[in-house]
């Protein structure tokens, strides 16, 4: 389960990327980790063909059976708690990231903490890419959670289990326009050859 990340990358970065998009992005500072109940900036759609910047929490509040924790990874792409929202192309959005974190299994024997190690794309002239996640309304603010799939070779060294599903921005649209079971089926391992460990 990733519950770390990284977003960097400039408001121009993205537009030089993917046009055009709303928002208060004059001053939107980097984030430089991103931990889970905590504000990031989100891409979605307010209306067909529009796309809009904000600041969402990261983590749905959570049904009984998660005791009122907040849950911020969807991996049952068909459970009834998500279902509703990847059916609706209005509740779908992309979460911008520059890396993301996986933290090793066995704590260092010195330290007795376990170590973070984070992973981006191979290409360091691509400056960020996206998780493909879903939001709701909230009373004071946007919740939101990204996908999860298993894990790649490249991921599955430090955390076998999973690994967040990746989309480079070209694949925004794919997400967030496509119909459900096209959508879903970007929820896929990234290509090994594509990303690298950073740390």
């Amino acid at each position: 389960m990733c519950n770390l990340y990284s977003m960097t990358a400039t408001v121009e970065a993205m537009r030089s990327v993917i046009g055009a998009f709303d928002g208060d992005t004059a001053n939107l500072p980097p984030f430089d980790e991103i931990y889970p109940g905590k504000l990031a900036p989100v891409l979605f759609r307010p209306e067909p063909g529009k796309l809009k910047l904000e600041l969402m929490e990261w983590g749905f509040p959570g049904p009984q059976a998660a005791k009122g924790r907040s849950v911020t990874n969807v991996r049952n792409l068909e459970s009834p708690f998500w279902r509703n929202a990847l059916v609706n192309p209005v509740r779908r959005c992309v979460v911008p990231v520059t890396r993301f974190c996986e933290w090793t299994e066995q704590p260092d024997p010195e330290t007795k903490r376990k170590a973070k190690v984070w992973f981006g794309l191979h290409e360091e002239d691509e400056p960020w890419f996206a998780f493909p996640g879903i939001w709701r309304p909230g009373p004071e603010r946007p919740f939101m959670a990204f996908l999860t799939c298993a894990a790649n070779s490249v991921v599955g060294e430090i955390h076998p289990k999973a690994m967040p599903v990746m989309l480079r921005p070209g694949q925004i649209a794919e997400w967030l326009d496509n119909d459900h079971a096209s959508a879903c089926a970007l929820a896929q391992p990234f290509a090994d050859a594509e990303m690298r460990r950073l740390v």
